[in-house]
């Protein structure tokens, strides 16, 4: 299953590169499918979404899941 964050201040390639370090990070394995123009992140086979989320927020990004792909 893939799940998306949003996060709506990741604006900028080296953003995209903080936001895979923190999630790297937090699961270790995770390959995130970047879309700057949405300011999106997808994810694949992730378990536990809202710790995920936890995680980024801890490191200062305005995530949230985007509730329009169900996840």
């Amino acid at each position: 299953m893939t799940s998306t964050v949003l996060i709506p201040n990741m604006t900028c390639g080296g953003c995209a590169k903080g936001v895979a370090a923190t999630l790297r990070g937090a699961a270790p394995g995770v390959e995130p499918r970047f879309d700057l123009a949405r300011r999106a992140v997808a994810l694949d086979g992730v378990a536990d979404l809202a710790a995920i989320i936890t995680v980024l927020r801890a490191d200062g990004w305005e995530a949230r899941a985007d509730d329009t792909t169900g996840a």
